[in-house]
């Protein structure tokens, strides 16, 4: 975890890494009423991430193919849990 913050750091990218989450505060994605995402859709769900949304909500939202609980992992999962993380996208690009 201190690799990846002070690459971030030393590089001087942490304030573009920080964009999304000022973004979401600031200007929330919200679709508009009656709309659905219809790209095939992934979700890998880690046990310790900040935020899981409920399955309904997100096949409401999006076109889900594939719906994952992942055994361990968290908000870094591609650091904490990278052979999980990429096995389940393999996976999920096998089946389309």
């Amino acid at each position: 975890m201190l690799t990846n913050i002070t690459i971030y750091w030393a590089t001087q990218t942490i304030n573009s890494s920080m964009r999304l989450y000022y973004e979401q505060q600031h200007n929330p994605f919200r679709p508009a009423a009656g709309r659905r995402i219809e790209v095939p859709t992934g979700a890998a769900l880690f046990p310790r991430e900040i935020m899981r949304p409920p399955r309904p909500w997100a096949e409401h939202l999006y076109n889900i193919k594939r719906w994952t609980e992942m055994p361990s992992g968290g908000h870094f999962a591609a650091m904490e849990e990278p052979a999980a993380l990429a096995a389940e996208v393999r996976a999920f690009f096998r089946e389309l």
